[in-house]
């Protein structure tokens, strides 16, 4: 699917790089505080420090500012992800620190991505279809590892149950942001991430060890 292209009447891409940067940044500060809808342009303009007329220098409406949001989200969660996968571990082991690096990842970022959750629906249908492809190629990555532990490992499960595994991956890693109001007076994370992992992990653990 495409990238949403996002106009400018600056002709210059790496100040326009600049700028978007400047305005994620500003927006995701107001987003938290105030959410989408009672955040004006005039105050991301500010909180990213230019004027108004600035601002739509590089955008073309509010919702440009939410699309250009959700994408940096994602692509600095998969960059992190990428980067703190160990590409040396094997078996049960590689999984785990997958899912251990995954949730340091939300961890570091939960702001972000719980802004990026609740307000992603305020996007028009083609950008909102774009930002929701981010989310299906992070679930293939963790796919394409499970799906290697059980052609190396001769363990037996079906490519729907390899599917809904990394789909629950993401959303448990998704629930240390959504209810941290609750969950953080129960576990730290290297807690969370050993029994999340013990229980999503599961089927496979029973077979290879």
């Amino acid at each position: 699917m495409k990238k949403k292209a996002v106009p400018s009447m600056v002709k210059d891409q790496q100040l326009v790089k600049k700028r978007r940067e400047q305005m994620v940044k500003g927006a995701v500060r107001l987003f938290i505080e105030k959410g989408f809808h009672r955040t004006t342009t005039r105050e991301i303009a500010k909180e990213s420090g230019f004027s108004i007329g600035t601002l739509y220098e590089y955008i073309g409406s509010k919702e440009d500012v939410l699309y250009l949001v959700c994408d940096a989200i994602y692509e600095e969660v998969r960059d992190q992800l990428v980067q703190q996968l160990d590409t040396k571990a094997v078996g049960i082991d590689r999984l785990k620190k997958a899912i251990a690096a995954y949730f340091r990842v939300i961890d570091h970022l939960q702001d972000e991505v719980l802004v990026m959750y609740q307000e992603a629906k305020s996007l028009p249908k083609e950008a909102l279809m774009y930002v929701l492809q981010k989310e299906v190629e992070m679930t293939e990555m963790f796919e394409d590892i499970i799906r290697d532990y059980v052609t190396n490992y001769n363990v037996t499960l079906s490519e729907d149950e390899i599917k809904l595994m990394s789909h629950n991956i993401l959303v448990q890693g998704h629930m240390w942001t959504f209810r941290r109001w609750a969950i953080r007076k129960l576990y730290t994370l290297e807690q969370y991430t050993k029994l999340q992992s013990e229980q999503l992990l599961a089927p496979l653990t029973k077979v290879a060890k």
